[in-house]
């Protein structure tokens, strides 16, 4: 395999990069468009010179991440490989394993031929396993990498992320079930990365809720506290939990309860579960709107489930449904929405276009709906269907990609299916509906502009509410996150036997 170099800007970082990841299992850590492919398409031509019987497995989540992978590699160099998925049938399959010398998979195919002896990675010198983040507890490509180290006679991994989280214990899971002995990290802060970067603004954009929703907040927090208070007395609690506590605590008594059956520990999940369900009917008002909570305070009322109907028919559920109702009959939303709708139409007069990040498909539909009613071209991108639910298939949504691209709408309105991996054009702006805790996905959210132009991420953030945590929760794992991963890069990671690894 023969890179075309004259079709590929001279990047130094990803040269200096490509060299040392071709001599050791490395963890790649770059921002979203900093040329992660081209790395790998770099490690993958020294393989091949080195060993040029040997053959390159190169692993993504989802089919249309697997084409794009494809397309590059055949744009950028003489590569001739092939994709396989779960839709072309086993035994054809086997005969591509042997036919092409470059396979571009999804794990949980190549788990299952492993599994079922239809493939040996005995002859593969390069395993590439792009958004490495997911490479922990029962992710394919645990069991891939396993394999791979075990039977192939000259094994190398490259591992690929924007983010592989912020925790030492994530990170350290990551490096172990991948068999990595070096990391490679860049970030916008450094002097190689810097010159392919764009400006990149930040803009804050905050809103309050008038007075009747802060009367339907706090009806919701008194059904809150009633439990908590319980939950304390009880010795069930030292302090104010968040949801995620909760839920935990909710899990530590459901073991405790299996094995004992105990009527006072039946009472304790009984609150427990009460207090989740208030606690997203909460999120969802204070960060996606009123129509969003309406909904879901309703079906907990339609509910077949004993736990919804106690909610709904609580005194508190009761008279906040009451007063949801009376403010959607109004037309009230959340004052995000016409927030939205004045920047949405900055951006359409001066010919830009957008990507609209939300967490809830609801929520993404409603903001499509509003913008198309004003003359704002917008299309919602959702993920596939699963559990009853209405979703697009990978045609869909690659279809969808196409004409976004074609500029013939201007508004793109996603949830997390927009966020990882998939060819997404870049864009003017990324608008945040809603903060989110999680570092990973807002590395990946702002990493769908400012690439090769100037750029803006715009946050909406109610005051007073998570919406504010969210934001600065991501902010500092991200920030702990580039630390401890600078001083792995820095320090090394001790080299560790096979026998060590396989433990």
């Amino acid at each position: 395999m023969k890179v075309k170099y004259e079709l590929i800007e001279k990047r130094e970082y990803q040269l200096r990069i490509a060299e040392k990841a071709s001599s050791k299992n490395t963890l790649v850590v770059l921002p979203t468009g900093m040329g992660k492919t081209i790395i790998a398409l770099l490690v993958a031509e020294k393989r091949l010179s080195k060993y040029p019987a040997s053959k390159i497995l190169f692993l993504a989540p989802t089919r249309p991440l697997c084409n794009q992978h494809k397309k590059t590699f055949e744009k950028l160099s003489d590569a001739k490989g092939i994709v396989i998925t779960g839709k072309i049938k086993a035994e054809k399959r086997k005969e591509l394993y042997q036919a092409y010398n470059i396979i571009f998979a999804t794990p949980q195919t190549i788990r299952n031929d492993l599994q079922a002896n239809r493939l040996s990675l005995q002859n593969f010198s390069l395993a590439i396993f792009d958004e490495a983040h997911r490479a922990v507890g029962n992710y394919a490509y645990v069991y891939i990498a396993k394999q791979y180290i075990k039977q192939s006679k000259f094994p190398l991994i490259l591992a690929l992320t924007a983010s592989p989280g912020s925790t030492e214990e994530k990170i350290q899971e990551i490096l172990k079930n991948l068999f990595i002995n070096q990391v490679e990290i860049r970030t916008h802060f450094d002097a190689d990365v810097r010159p392919y970067l764009q400006p990149l603004k930040k803009e804050f954009v905050y809103v309050s809720f008038d007075e009747k929703i802060k009367e339907i907040i706090k009806l919701m927090k008194s059904f809150l506290q009633e439990r908590i208070g319980w939950l304390k007395q009880n010795g069930l609690l030292a302090k104010k939990p968040n949801k995620s506590e909760i839920i935990a605590l909710q899990r530590k008594i459901a073991e405790q309860y299996k094995k004992s059956k105990n009527t006072f520990l039946a009472l304790a999940l009984i609150k427990l579960s009460e207090m989740i369900k208030v606690m997203h009917a909460l999120e969802l008002l204070e960060s996606q709107g009123i129509s969003v909570a309406r909904d879901y305070l309703l079906k907990l009322r339609k509910s077949k489930k004993q736990v919804d109907r106690r909610v709904a028919s609580s005194k508190e559920i009761l008279l906040a449904i009451a007063r949801l109702e009376e403010v959607f009959s109004k037309g009230y939303e959340h004052p995000k929405l016409s927030k939205l709708l004045s920047l949405a139409k900055q951006i359409h007069k001066q010919g830009k276009q957008a990507i609209i990040f939300a967490n809830y498909r609801k929520t993404c539909e409603m903001i499509a709906s509003k913008l198309n009613e004003q003359g704002m071209q917008a299309r919602v991108f959702v993920g596939q269907a699963r559990k009853g639910k209405t979703g697009m298939s990978q045609k869909e949504q690659i279809m969808l990609i196409e004409s976004f691209k074609a500029k013939n709408f201007s508004f793109l309105v996603s949830t997390s299916i927009g966020e990882e991996g998939i060819d997404i054009p870049e864009v003017d702006y990324v608008i945040f509906y809603e903060p989110i805790p999680s570092e990973i996905r807002s590395i990946q959210r702002k990493g769908r502009v400012g690439r090769t132009k100037p750029g803006m991420v715009i946050f909406l953030i109610t005051k007073g509410t998570r919406d504010e945590s969210y934001y600065w929760a991501a902010f500092h794992k991200e920030k702990k996150m580039r630390k401890m991963l600078k001083e792995m890069q820095k320090k090394g990671i001790k080299k560790k036997t096979l026998k060590d690894w396989l433990l």
